[in-house]
């Protein structure tokens, strides 16, 4: 029996590469769903070395005004584009990424018929929260779409307030995920007392707070020490903070590594920092820390809490002295840095690629065919 590829549309509405934690997921995620045919619609430049979890990328025209007085302009530019696209493609289905941002809006407005998959990454929620104009946004494209993906309890219940409860039956919670089969873990568990090797992955923006890790470092009672790995509009404030708190041979800054390079480099430290302050959708990096036996000390908010248990280390979100003391507990005592390696292990088993993939088809054909 012949079986009928699933076509299916989406895109991200940035450069084509690897180059943050949304656009990696997508990569995963296509590259593991079976029996599908995936259009991806993204921007140049293009990375491609990277296209090759997609049967066709697509680079979006229309030049962006994402703000200000253009925007109204922008996505109707835009929509006409998408429509074309579609008219082209004629999908099964369409995956919106970021409810509510101007691709997800394009895709509403053009779909017709076509069901809608709307998936939530965070930033769009936030967003919400934030502007009148951007909650009209998430709100037309619920509305639009046939279901509603979010990676955890947390973030739907945020898109459920923001939308009136309106939605809630279209609500659905698939937890993200990483290719397992790629992590490699530590050769030896941890055997010693004293200062850690830290590390912290991620964007350096307002919302990652990374200057929570570099304060802590100057409360804490152990001269540890801390990997910052990434790029964003804070690097160069955080990097005076560590030179003013005198912390310039206890913290290293790295450029944004590509994902293997970055998990060939996690096994070879003691244990990952996680600082995020506002919300967190669900923290994946977090999980590709703990595939690689790294005990994790992590901001204490809603949404990494359910993705984590109690397999990590909680602190005050915003608080390096709540750090600095979860920090040396964990320096001194490697019982409990044995125990957390095993609990990492155990909770990054819950959360591979392929279960997101299949989840997300088998969601997908409920609306389809």
């Amino acid at each position: 029996m012949t079986i009928k590829l699933a076509n299916i549309l989406t895109g991200i509405n940035r450069t084509s590469e690897p180059s943050s934690g949304s656009m990696i997921l997508a990569h995963d995620l296509y590259r593991a769903m079976p029996e599908t045919h995936t259009t991806f619609l993204g921007r140049e430049p293009v990375d491609r070395t990277w296209t090759a979890a997609f049967d066709r990328l697509i680079t979006l025209l229309t030049t962006k005004r994402p703000q200000g007085s253009a925007f109204d302009v922008y996505i109707d530019e835009l929509t006409r584009e998408v429509g074309t696209i579609i008219e082209k493609t004629r999908p099964d289905a369409i995956h919106a990424q970021y409810l509510g941002f101007a691709l997800s809006l394009a895709f509403a407005r053009t779909a017709g018929s076509i069901p809608i998959i709307a998936v939530a990454h965070g930033p769009e929620v936030m967003a919400a929260e934030r502007s009148a104009r951007e909650r009209e946004s998430l709100n037309e494209v619920a509305a639009a779409s046939a279901a509603i993906v979010a990676p955890t309890a947390v973030l739907a219940e945020r898109i459920d307030h923001l939308t009136g409860h309106r939605f809630t039956d279209r609500l659905t919670i698939i937890p993200w995920g990483i290719p397992l089969s790629d992590a490699r873990t530590r050769d030896q568990p941890p055997t010693r007392t004293g200062p850690l090797s830290l590390v912290h992955a991620g964007r350096l923006d307002d919302n990652k707070s990374t200057i929570t890790a570099i304060e802590a470092l100057a409360l804490s009672d152990q001269p540890h020490h801390l990997t910052v790995i990434g790029e964003g509009t804070r690097r160069e404030h955080l990097e005076q903070r560590a030179i003013g708190l005198g912390l310039s041979n206890r913290v290293q800054f790295d450029p944004f590594l590509p994902r293997a390079e970055l998990w060939s480099r996690l096994p070879n430290y003691d244990a990952f920092v996680f600082t995020t302050r506002g919300l967190e959708a669900f923290g994946l990096v977090l999980i590709e820390a703990q595939a690689h036996g790294l005990p994790v000390v992590y901001s204490d908010l809603p949404g990494v809490r359910e993705t984590l248990g109690s397999t990590g280390i909680p602190y005050t979100p915003g608080d390096p002295r709540s750090l600095a003391e979860a920090l040396d507990e964990m320096g001194q005592d490697f019982h409990q840095r044995k125990d957390l390696t095993k609990a990492a292990f155990r909770n990054a088993r819950r959360y591979d690629i392929t279960t997101t993939s299949r989840r997300l088809r088998e969601l997908t054909l409920r609306f389809t065919f």
